[in-house]
Protein backbone atom coordinates (compact mmCIF):
# COMPACT_ATOMS: atom_id res chain seq x y z
CA UNK A 1 0.00 0.00 0.00
CA UNK A 2 1.30 3.65 -0.83
CA UNK A 3 2.81 5.53 1.93
CA UNK A 4 0.19 8.37 0.77
CA UNK A 5 -2.87 6.10 0.94
CA UNK A 6 -5.24 7.26 3.76
CA UNK A 7 -8.31 5.31 3.39
CA UNK A 8 -8.13 1.44 1.87
CA UNK A 9 -11.64 -0.58 1.87
CA UNK A 10 -10.91 -3.51 0.93
CA UNK A 11 -13.72 -6.18 -0.83
CA UNK A 12 -16.11 -4.21 1.71
CA UNK A 13 -19.45 -6.55 1.23
CA UNK A 14 -23.03 -5.56 3.46
CA UNK A 15 -25.96 -7.07 2.91
CA UNK A 16 -29.84 -6.68 3.97
CA UNK A 17 -32.82 -8.47 4.34
CA UNK A 18 -33.30 -9.08 -0.01
CA UNK A 19 -30.19 -7.30 -1.14
CA UNK A 20 -26.99 -7.10 -1.46
CA UNK A 21 -25.83 -2.87 -0.65
CA UNK A 22 -22.17 -3.71 -1.21
CA UNK A 23 -20.57 -6.31 -3.07
CA UNK A 24 -16.94 -6.77 -2.88
CA UNK A 25 -15.91 -3.19 -3.21
CA UNK A 26 -12.59 -1.91 -2.91
CA UNK A 27 -11.53 1.67 -2.89
CA UNK A 28 -8.61 4.01 -2.17
CA UNK A 29 -8.06 7.82 -1.09
CA UNK A 30 -4.94 9.39 -1.35
CA UNK A 31 -3.84 12.45 1.14
CA UNK A 32 -4.96 15.66 -0.17
CA UNK A 33 -6.97 14.11 -2.85
CA UNK A 34 -10.83 14.66 -3.58
CA UNK A 35 -11.91 11.15 -4.60
CA UNK A 36 -15.51 11.02 -5.29
CA UNK A 37 -17.84 7.94 -5.11
CA UNK A 38 -20.65 8.32 -8.18
CA UNK A 39 -23.80 6.20 -8.66
CA UNK A 40 -27.30 5.93 -9.39
CA UNK A 41 -29.62 6.46 -6.10
CA UNK A 42 -29.69 3.05 -4.22
CA UNK A 43 -26.32 2.12 -5.69
CA UNK A 44 -24.97 1.74 -2.03
CA UNK A 45 -22.62 4.88 -1.94
CA UNK A 46 -24.08 6.00 1.45
CA UNK A 47 -24.16 2.68 2.73
CA UNK A 48 -20.35 2.06 1.89
CA UNK A 49 -19.68 5.07 3.94
CA UNK A 50 -21.94 4.43 6.82
CA UNK A 51 -19.46 1.41 7.36
CA UNK A 52 -16.60 3.52 6.86
CA UNK A 53 -17.85 5.78 9.41
CA UNK A 54 -19.38 3.30 11.96
CA UNK A 55 -22.49 3.52 11.40
CA UNK A 56 -23.10 0.23 10.12
CA UNK A 57 -20.71 -2.97 10.29
CA UNK A 58 -19.61 -5.01 6.88
CA UNK A 59 -20.41 -8.37 6.77
CA UNK A 60 -17.44 -8.96 4.69
CA UNK A 61 -14.32 -7.21 4.17
CA UNK A 62 -11.44 -4.70 5.72
CA UNK A 63 -10.47 -1.07 6.46
CA UNK A 64 -7.40 0.17 6.74
CA UNK A 65 -6.31 3.63 8.07
CA UNK A 66 -3.30 5.10 7.06
CA UNK A 67 -1.69 1.90 6.39
CA UNK A 68 -3.12 0.13 9.79
CA UNK A 69 -6.12 -2.43 9.71
CA UNK A 70 -8.97 -1.69 11.69
CA UNK A 71 -12.48 -2.77 12.87
CA UNK A 72 -14.75 1.08 12.88
CA UNK A 73 -17.95 -0.11 15.13
CA UNK A 74 -19.26 3.67 16.07
CA UNK A 75 -18.46 6.70 14.77
CA UNK A 76 -16.76 7.96 18.09
CA UNK A 77 -14.15 5.14 16.89
CA UNK A 78 -14.39 6.83 13.26
CA UNK A 79 -13.71 10.16 15.17
CA UNK A 80 -11.03 8.82 17.00
CA UNK A 81 -9.43 7.71 13.83
CA UNK A 82 -10.10 11.74 12.22
CA UNK A 83 -12.82 10.72 9.92
CA UNK A 84 -15.96 12.96 9.87
CA UNK A 85 -19.39 12.89 7.91
CA UNK A 86 -20.93 15.49 6.56
CA UNK A 87 -24.28 14.19 6.24
CA UNK A 88 -26.94 15.00 3.79
CA UNK A 89 -29.25 15.47 6.39
CA UNK A 90 -27.52 17.31 8.88
CA UNK A 91 -27.49 16.84 12.90
CA UNK A 92 -27.90 19.92 14.05
CA UNK A 93 -30.04 20.94 16.87
CA UNK A 94 -32.24 24.07 15.53
CA UNK A 95 -32.54 26.06 19.23
CA UNK A 96 -28.86 25.68 19.87
CA UNK A 97 -26.22 28.36 18.76
CA UNK A 98 -23.61 27.23 16.21
CA UNK A 99 -21.09 27.05 18.83
CA UNK A 100 -23.20 24.68 20.91
CA UNK A 101 -23.77 22.42 18.49
CA UNK A 102 -19.66 22.36 16.85
CA UNK A 103 -19.02 21.38 20.57
CA UNK A 104 -21.83 19.20 21.62
CA UNK A 105 -20.65 16.29 23.42
CA UNK A 106 -17.37 17.29 23.89
CA UNK A 107 -17.52 20.35 25.82
CA UNK A 108 -14.26 22.08 27.10
CA UNK A 109 -15.02 23.27 30.81
CA UNK A 110 -13.19 25.43 33.08
CA UNK A 111 -14.12 23.98 36.58
CA UNK A 112 -17.43 22.84 37.09
CA UNK A 113 -18.66 25.53 33.76
CA UNK A 114 -18.46 25.04 30.51
CA UNK A 115 -16.21 27.40 28.89
CA UNK A 116 -17.83 29.11 26.12
CA UNK A 117 -15.14 31.83 25.74
CA UNK A 118 -12.18 29.03 25.27
CA UNK A 119 -14.75 26.95 22.34
CA UNK A 120 -15.50 30.52 20.71
CA UNK A 121 -12.46 31.07 19.99
CA UNK A 122 -11.34 28.04 18.52
CA UNK A 123 -14.52 27.98 16.64
CA UNK A 124 -13.48 31.26 15.21
CA UNK A 125 -10.15 30.44 14.52
CA UNK A 126 -11.29 27.30 12.90
CA UNK A 127 -13.54 29.37 10.69
CA UNK A 128 -10.92 31.77 9.63
CA UNK A 129 -8.71 29.22 8.76
CA UNK A 130 -10.91 27.23 6.31
CA UNK A 131 -12.69 29.86 5.08
CA UNK A 132 -16.13 28.80 6.83
CA UNK A 133 -16.89 32.98 7.61
CA UNK A 134 -19.29 31.49 10.55
CA UNK A 135 -20.67 33.39 13.41
CA UNK A 136 -20.31 31.40 16.37
CA UNK A 137 -23.29 32.62 18.80
CA UNK A 138 -25.87 32.54 15.95
CA UNK A 139 -28.61 30.31 16.59
CA UNK A 140 -28.55 27.08 13.87
CA UNK A 141 -32.77 27.62 13.42
CA UNK A 142 -32.02 31.54 11.83
CA UNK A 143 -29.21 30.42 9.83
CA UNK A 144 -29.56 29.52 5.71
CA UNK A 145 -29.19 25.82 4.74
CA UNK A 146 -25.75 26.68 3.53
CA UNK A 147 -24.42 27.96 6.57
CA UNK A 148 -25.70 25.23 8.35
CA UNK A 149 -23.59 22.97 6.33
CA UNK A 150 -20.65 24.98 7.17
CA UNK A 151 -21.66 24.37 10.58
CA UNK A 152 -21.58 21.13 10.00
CA UNK A 153 -18.51 20.95 8.44
CA UNK A 154 -16.85 22.64 11.51
CA UNK A 155 -17.84 19.80 13.44
CA UNK A 156 -16.00 17.79 12.09
CA UNK A 157 -12.57 19.81 11.59
CA UNK A 158 -13.26 20.77 15.85
CA UNK A 159 -13.13 17.12 16.28
CA UNK A 160 -9.91 16.76 14.24
CA UNK A 161 -11.01 15.50 11.24
CA UNK A 162 -8.21 14.95 8.39
CA UNK A 163 -10.28 12.84 6.38
CA UNK A 164 -14.02 13.96 5.15
CA UNK A 165 -16.76 12.26 3.94
CA UNK A 166 -19.49 14.41 1.65
CA UNK A 167 -22.61 12.63 1.37
CA UNK A 168 -24.09 14.47 -1.40
CA UNK A 169 -23.46 17.53 0.13
CA UNK A 170 -25.17 20.20 -2.74
CA UNK A 171 -28.27 18.87 -3.13
CA UNK A 172 -30.30 21.25 -0.71
CA UNK A 173 -27.97 24.25 -2.02
CA UNK A 174 -28.14 27.13 -4.06
CA UNK A 175 -25.74 27.67 -7.04
CA UNK A 176 -24.18 30.09 -5.04
CA UNK A 177 -23.80 28.11 -2.46
CA UNK A 178 -22.65 24.66 -4.26
CA UNK A 179 -20.08 27.65 -5.80
CA UNK A 180 -19.00 28.50 -2.05
CA UNK A 181 -19.20 25.25 -0.92
CA UNK A 182 -16.75 23.95 -3.96
CA UNK A 183 -13.87 26.43 -3.05
CA UNK A 184 -14.03 25.60 0.97
CA UNK A 185 -13.38 21.62 -0.42
CA UNK A 186 -10.53 22.98 -2.60
CA UNK A 187 -9.19 25.17 0.71
CA UNK A 188 -9.31 22.07 3.02
CA UNK A 189 -7.36 19.54 0.57
CA UNK A 190 -4.80 22.25 -0.24
CA UNK A 191 -4.33 21.98 3.69
CA UNK A 192 -3.98 18.75 3.92
CA UNK A 193 -7.25 17.18 4.03
CA UNK A 194 -8.31 14.40 1.79
CA UNK A 195 -12.05 14.52 0.94
CA UNK A 196 -14.62 11.74 -0.10
CA UNK A 197 -17.32 13.14 -2.10
CA UNK A 198 -20.82 11.44 -2.83
CA UNK A 199 -22.48 12.65 -5.90
CA UNK A 200 -24.26 11.98 -8.54
CA UNK A 201 -23.77 15.49 -10.24
CA UNK A 202 -21.14 15.08 -13.17
CA UNK A 203 -20.48 19.08 -13.51
CA UNK A 204 -19.62 19.01 -9.73
CA UNK A 205 -17.41 15.66 -10.14
CA UNK A 206 -15.67 16.92 -13.38
CA UNK A 207 -15.12 20.56 -11.60
CA UNK A 208 -13.32 19.59 -8.45
CA UNK A 209 -12.61 15.70 -7.86
CA UNK A 210 -9.10 13.95 -8.83
CA UNK A 211 -10.14 10.52 -9.04
CA UNK A 212 -13.79 8.69 -9.67
CA UNK A 213 -15.47 5.50 -8.40
CA UNK A 214 -18.33 4.34 -10.03
CA UNK A 215 -20.62 1.80 -8.09
CA UNK A 216 -23.47 0.33 -10.26
CA UNK A 217 -26.12 -1.84 -8.36
CA UNK A 218 -23.65 -2.26 -5.57
CA UNK A 219 -20.98 -3.31 -7.43
CA UNK A 220 -17.48 -0.79 -8.30
CA UNK A 221 -17.59 -0.53 -12.09
CA UNK A 222 -14.39 1.40 -12.53
CA UNK A 223 -12.38 3.59 -10.74
CA UNK A 224 -10.87 6.50 -13.35
CA UNK A 225 -9.06 9.78 -13.31
CA UNK A 226 -11.59 12.56 -14.31
CA UNK A 227 -8.92 14.94 -15.98
CA UNK A 228 -8.92 11.32 -18.27
CA UNK A 229 -12.82 10.70 -19.08
CA UNK A 230 -15.97 12.43 -19.57
CA UNK A 231 -19.43 13.18 -17.98
CA UNK A 232 -21.29 11.34 -20.99
CA UNK A 233 -18.84 8.32 -20.29
CA UNK A 234 -19.32 8.67 -16.42
CA UNK A 235 -23.10 8.82 -17.30
CA UNK A 236 -22.98 5.73 -19.40
CA UNK A 237 -21.17 3.84 -16.75
CA UNK A 238 -23.36 5.08 -13.69
CA UNK A 239 -26.53 3.92 -15.64
CA UNK A 240 -25.04 1.37 -17.74
CA UNK A 241 -26.86 2.90 -20.96
CA UNK A 242 -26.85 5.81 -23.07
CA UNK A 243 -28.51 8.91 -21.36
CA UNK A 244 -29.80 11.63 -22.86
CA UNK A 245 -28.62 15.23 -21.57
CA UNK A 246 -31.00 17.21 -23.81
CA UNK A 247 -34.92 16.88 -23.16
CA UNK A 248 -36.41 15.73 -26.09
CA UNK A 249 -40.24 17.01 -26.65
CA UNK A 250 -42.15 18.52 -29.43
CA UNK A 251 -43.50 21.81 -29.32
CA UNK A 252 -46.12 22.52 -26.56
CA UNK A 253 -49.90 22.96 -27.52
CA UNK A 254 -51.05 25.18 -24.44
CA UNK A 255 -54.98 25.17 -24.19
CA UNK A 256 -57.33 26.70 -22.01
CA UNK A 257 -55.78 28.55 -18.83
CA UNK A 258 -56.16 25.88 -16.01
CA UNK A 259 -54.75 27.91 -13.05
CA UNK A 260 -54.90 31.91 -13.25
CA UNK A 261 -53.82 33.49 -9.72
CA UNK A 262 -54.94 37.04 -9.34
CA UNK A 263 -52.32 39.56 -7.37
CA UNK A 264 -51.94 36.90 -4.27
CA UNK A 265 -50.61 38.37 -1.08
CA UNK A 266 -49.65 36.24 1.96
CA UNK A 267 -47.68 37.13 5.07
CA UNK A 268 -44.73 35.12 7.06
CA UNK A 269 -44.56 34.20 10.75
CA UNK A 270 -43.71 37.74 11.84
CA UNK A 271 -45.98 39.56 9.30
CA UNK A 272 -43.54 40.42 6.83
CA UNK A 273 -45.06 40.12 2.97
CA UNK A 274 -43.56 36.90 1.19
CA UNK A 275 -45.97 37.47 -1.88
CA UNK A 276 -46.71 40.47 -2.91
CA UNK A 277 -49.88 40.62 -5.30
CA UNK A 278 -48.36 37.73 -7.60
CA UNK A 279 -49.94 36.93 -10.95
CA UNK A 280 -49.71 34.46 -12.84
CA UNK A 281 -51.61 32.14 -15.61
CA UNK A 282 -51.10 28.11 -16.36
CA UNK A 283 -52.45 26.72 -19.76
CA UNK A 284 -53.29 22.94 -20.14
CA UNK A 285 -50.71 21.55 -21.87
CA UNK A 286 -47.49 23.45 -21.51
CA UNK A 287 -44.76 23.57 -18.63
CA UNK A 288 -44.66 26.75 -17.14
CA UNK A 289 -41.29 27.05 -15.24
CA UNK A 290 -40.47 29.40 -11.95
CA UNK A 291 -37.20 30.30 -11.63
CA UNK A 292 -35.47 32.50 -9.08
CA UNK A 293 -33.07 32.32 -6.17
CA UNK A 294 -34.23 30.17 -3.31
CA UNK A 295 -36.16 32.54 -0.58
CA UNK A 296 -38.21 34.63 -2.95
CA UNK A 297 -41.82 33.55 -2.34
CA UNK A 298 -41.27 30.09 -4.35
CA UNK A 299 -42.09 27.71 -1.16
CA UNK A 300 -45.13 30.08 0.10
CA UNK A 301 -46.62 30.32 -3.70
CA UNK A 302 -46.70 26.36 -3.59
CA UNK A 303 -47.99 26.21 0.30
CA UNK A 304 -50.71 28.64 -1.06
CA UNK A 305 -51.70 26.97 -3.81
CA UNK A 306 -50.93 23.70 -2.20
CA UNK A 307 -53.49 24.87 0.85
CA UNK A 308 -50.85 24.75 3.04
CA UNK A 309 -50.35 28.48 3.82
CA UNK A 310 -53.61 30.80 4.37
CA UNK A 311 -53.43 33.85 1.92
CA UNK A 312 -54.33 37.23 3.08
CA UNK A 313 -55.21 38.69 -0.56
CA UNK A 314 -55.96 37.25 -4.21
CA UNK A 315 -57.56 34.83 -5.77
CA UNK A 316 -56.46 31.02 -7.17
CA UNK A 317 -58.46 30.19 -9.46
CA UNK A 318 -58.38 26.40 -10.79
CA UNK A 319 -60.55 25.51 -13.81
CA UNK A 320 -62.30 28.77 -12.94
CA UNK A 321 -63.05 27.91 -9.38
CA UNK A 322 -61.50 29.93 -6.50
CA UNK A 323 -59.64 27.39 -3.85
CA UNK A 324 -57.68 29.85 -2.22
CA UNK A 325 -57.93 29.18 1.08
CA UNK A 326 -59.47 25.94 0.66
CA UNK A 327 -58.35 22.67 2.78
CA UNK A 328 -55.81 20.88 1.13
CA UNK A 329 -57.88 17.51 0.47
CA UNK A 330 -60.55 19.88 -0.96
CA UNK A 331 -57.42 21.14 -2.97
CA UNK A 332 -56.08 17.98 -4.06
CA UNK A 333 -59.21 16.27 -4.64
CA UNK A 334 -60.22 18.80 -7.48
CA UNK A 335 -57.54 17.67 -9.57
CA UNK A 336 -54.35 19.40 -8.45
CA UNK A 337 -51.49 16.98 -7.81
CA UNK A 338 -47.98 17.92 -5.72
CA UNK A 339 -44.72 16.74 -5.94
CA UNK A 340 -43.31 18.35 -2.64
CA UNK A 341 -39.43 20.14 -2.28
CA UNK A 342 -38.99 18.33 0.65
CA UNK A 343 -39.93 14.95 0.45
CA UNK A 344 -39.40 13.93 4.01
CA UNK A 345 -41.70 16.59 5.19
CA UNK A 346 -44.53 17.10 2.87
CA UNK A 347 -44.13 13.71 0.70
CA UNK A 348 -43.68 10.51 2.74
CA UNK A 349 -44.16 9.31 6.35
CA UNK A 350 -40.94 7.54 6.78
CA UNK A 351 -41.90 4.44 8.65
CA UNK A 352 -44.94 3.87 6.86
CA UNK A 353 -44.94 0.84 4.29
CA UNK A 354 -44.10 1.55 0.62
CA UNK A 355 -47.11 0.40 0.23
CA UNK A 356 -49.24 2.29 2.62
CA UNK A 357 -47.49 5.90 1.14
CA UNK A 358 -48.87 4.84 -2.27
CA UNK A 359 -52.60 6.09 -0.83
CA UNK A 360 -51.40 8.32 1.41
CA UNK A 361 -54.15 10.63 -0.32
CA UNK A 362 -56.60 7.95 -1.79
CA UNK A 363 -56.66 5.49 1.31
CA UNK A 364 -60.87 6.71 2.16
CA UNK A 365 -61.44 6.14 -1.48
CA UNK A 366 -64.02 3.24 -2.13
CA UNK A 367 -61.52 0.91 -3.98
CA UNK A 368 -59.37 0.75 -0.90
CA UNK A 369 -61.48 0.37 2.26
CA UNK A 370 -64.69 -1.95 2.71
CA UNK A 371 -66.89 -0.94 5.30
CA UNK A 372 -64.96 1.19 6.95
CA UNK A 373 -61.77 -0.87 7.10
CA UNK A 374 -58.93 -0.25 4.97
CA UNK A 375 -58.68 -3.13 2.37
CA UNK A 376 -54.71 -4.19 2.16
CA UNK A 377 -55.16 -6.47 -0.52
CA UNK A 378 -56.18 -3.79 -2.86
CA UNK A 379 -53.77 -1.29 -1.44
CA UNK A 380 -50.90 -3.54 -2.14
CA UNK A 381 -51.84 -4.59 -5.35
CA UNK A 382 -52.10 -0.78 -6.55
CA UNK A 383 -48.38 -0.48 -5.06
CA UNK A 384 -46.97 -3.25 -6.87
CA UNK A 385 -48.55 -2.07 -9.71
CA UNK A 386 -46.81 1.79 -9.60
CA UNK A 387 -43.88 0.31 -8.47
CA UNK A 388 -43.44 -1.63 -11.60
CA UNK A 389 -44.20 1.48 -13.57
CA UNK A 390 -42.18 3.91 -12.41
CA UNK A 391 -39.17 1.40 -11.31
CA UNK A 392 -39.07 2.16 -7.63
CA UNK A 393 -36.10 0.09 -6.50
CA UNK A 394 -37.36 -0.96 -2.90
CA UNK A 395 -36.84 -4.94 -1.16
CA UNK A 396 -40.55 -5.23 -0.88
CA UNK A 397 -43.82 -3.43 -0.96
CA UNK A 398 -43.57 -3.63 2.96
CA UNK A 399 -40.50 -2.07 3.30
CA UNK A 400 -40.55 1.40 5.48
CA UNK A 401 -39.85 4.17 3.35
CA UNK A 402 -37.16 5.71 5.01
CA UNK A 403 -35.14 2.39 4.02
CA UNK A 404 -35.42 3.47 0.52
CA UNK A 405 -32.59 5.83 -1.34
CA UNK A 406 -33.31 9.37 -1.97
CA UNK A 407 -34.11 8.69 -5.42
CA UNK A 408 -36.14 5.90 -5.17
CA UNK A 409 -38.33 8.06 -2.80
CA UNK A 410 -39.36 10.76 -5.06
CA UNK A 411 -40.17 8.50 -7.98
CA UNK A 412 -42.46 6.86 -5.16
CA UNK A 413 -44.43 10.44 -4.72
CA UNK A 414 -44.49 11.15 -8.54
CA UNK A 415 -45.63 8.15 -8.94
CA UNK A 416 -48.57 8.27 -6.72
CA UNK A 417 -48.77 11.88 -7.66
CA UNK A 418 -49.31 11.37 -11.39
CA UNK A 419 -51.79 8.29 -10.63
CA UNK A 420 -54.12 10.54 -9.41
CA UNK A 421 -54.49 12.34 -13.07
CA UNK A 422 -54.50 15.77 -12.16
CA UNK A 423 -55.32 18.87 -14.42
CA UNK A 424 -52.61 20.70 -13.03
CA UNK A 425 -49.18 18.78 -11.21
CA UNK A 426 -46.91 21.03 -9.23
CA UNK A 427 -43.65 19.82 -9.59
CA UNK A 428 -41.04 21.27 -6.73
CA UNK A 429 -37.69 21.02 -7.07
CA UNK A 430 -38.53 17.28 -8.80
CA UNK A 431 -34.79 16.02 -9.13
CA UNK A 432 -33.60 17.56 -6.48
CA UNK A 433 -31.11 14.62 -4.97
CA UNK A 434 -31.60 12.84 -8.42
CA UNK A 435 -29.06 10.84 -10.46
CA UNK A 436 -28.87 11.73 -14.06
CA UNK A 437 -30.94 8.30 -14.54
CA UNK A 438 -33.29 9.79 -12.40
CA UNK A 439 -33.85 12.99 -14.04
CA UNK A 440 -34.38 11.81 -17.45
CA UNK A 441 -36.79 9.03 -15.89
CA UNK A 442 -38.83 12.35 -13.78
CA UNK A 443 -38.56 15.03 -17.30
CA UNK A 444 -40.17 12.67 -19.79
CA UNK A 445 -42.54 12.05 -17.14
CA UNK A 446 -43.54 15.84 -16.68
CA UNK A 447 -42.87 16.52 -20.71
CA UNK A 448 -46.18 13.04 -20.47
CA UNK A 449 -48.04 14.71 -18.54
CA UNK A 450 -47.84 17.84 -20.69
CA UNK A 451 -48.47 16.17 -23.83
CA UNK A 452 -51.97 14.93 -22.02
CA UNK A 453 -53.14 17.84 -22.13
CA UNK A 454 -52.37 18.18 -18.53
CA UNK A 455 -51.01 21.85 -16.55
CA UNK A 456 -47.52 21.71 -15.18
CA UNK A 457 -46.52 24.56 -12.92
CA UNK A 458 -42.28 23.20 -12.34
CA UNK A 459 -40.48 25.08 -9.74
CA UNK A 460 -37.02 24.16 -9.58
CA UNK A 461 -33.20 26.23 -8.59
CA UNK A 462 -31.62 24.54 -11.21
CA UNK A 463 -31.60 26.90 -14.40
CA UNK A 464 -30.49 24.10 -16.91
CA UNK A 465 -33.79 21.93 -16.02
CA UNK A 466 -35.81 25.26 -16.55
CA UNK A 467 -34.13 25.83 -19.66
CA UNK A 468 -34.88 22.57 -20.67
CA UNK A 469 -38.10 21.83 -20.00
CA UNK A 470 -40.17 24.43 -19.45
CA UNK A 471 -42.05 25.97 -22.73
CA UNK A 472 -42.45 29.42 -20.64
CA UNK A 473 -40.51 30.89 -17.63
CA UNK A 474 -41.81 33.58 -15.20
CA UNK A 475 -39.04 34.91 -12.81
CA UNK A 476 -39.63 35.09 -9.19
CA UNK A 477 -38.63 37.63 -7.18
CA UNK A 478 -39.46 39.06 -3.46
CA UNK A 479 -42.45 37.51 -3.82
CA UNK A 480 -43.43 39.31 -7.05
CA UNK A 481 -43.32 37.86 -10.78
CA UNK A 482 -40.67 40.14 -12.47
CA UNK A 483 -41.27 38.66 -15.76
CA UNK A 484 -41.59 36.36 -18.36
CA UNK A 485 -39.59 34.84 -21.23
CA UNK A 486 -39.29 31.96 -23.91
CA UNK A 487 -36.57 29.63 -23.27
CA UNK A 488 -35.85 29.62 -26.87
CA UNK A 489 -35.50 33.54 -26.61
CA UNK A 490 -33.62 34.22 -23.24
CA UNK A 491 -30.17 32.77 -21.73
CA UNK A 492 -28.34 32.19 -18.22
CA UNK A 493 -27.50 35.74 -18.38
CA UNK A 494 -30.57 37.66 -18.99
CA UNK A 495 -31.99 34.40 -16.54
CA UNK A 496 -29.80 35.60 -13.99
CA UNK A 497 -30.02 39.53 -13.99
CA UNK A 498 -33.98 38.89 -13.67
CA UNK A 499 -33.69 36.91 -10.70
CA UNK A 500 -31.42 39.49 -9.54
CA UNK A 501 -34.86 41.30 -9.85
CA UNK A 502 -32.49 44.26 -11.56
CA UNK A 503 -34.43 43.22 -15.00
CA UNK A 504 -38.03 43.33 -16.20
CA UNK A 505 -39.24 42.00 -19.65
CA UNK A 506 -41.88 42.16 -21.91
CA UNK A 507 -44.94 39.36 -20.99
CA UNK A 508 -46.94 39.71 -24.14
CA UNK A 509 -44.64 36.69 -26.18
CA UNK A 510 -44.18 34.72 -23.17
CA UNK A 511 -47.93 34.79 -22.36
CA UNK A 512 -48.92 33.97 -25.73
CA UNK A 513 -51.84 36.43 -25.41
Amino acid sequence: MSSTTVVELRNITKRFPGIVANDSISLQLQKGEIHALLGENGAGKSTLMNILFGLYQPDEGEIWINGRQTSIDNPNKAIDLGIGMVHQHFKLVQPFSVMENIILGIEPTRGMSIDYKSAAQKVKSISEQYGLKVDPYALVQDISVGMQQRVEILKTLYRGADILIFDEPTAVLTPQEIQELMEIMKSLVQQGKSIILITHKLKEIMSIADTVTIIRRGRVIDTVKVSETTPKALAEKMVGRSVSFKVDKKQAVPGDVVLQIERLSSQGNQGVPTLRELSLKVRAGEILGIAGVDGNGQSELIEALTGLRQVQGGSILFNGRNVANEHPRTISEAGIAHIPEDRHKHGLVLDFSMSENMVLKSYFYPAYNKGGFLDYDAIDKHAEKLIKEFDVRTPSIYSKARSLSGGNQQKAIISREIDKNPDLLIAAQPTRGLDVGAIEFVHKRLIEQRDKGKAVLLISFELDEIMNVSDRIAVIYEGQIVGEVLPERTNDEELGLMMAGSHRTDTKDAEGT
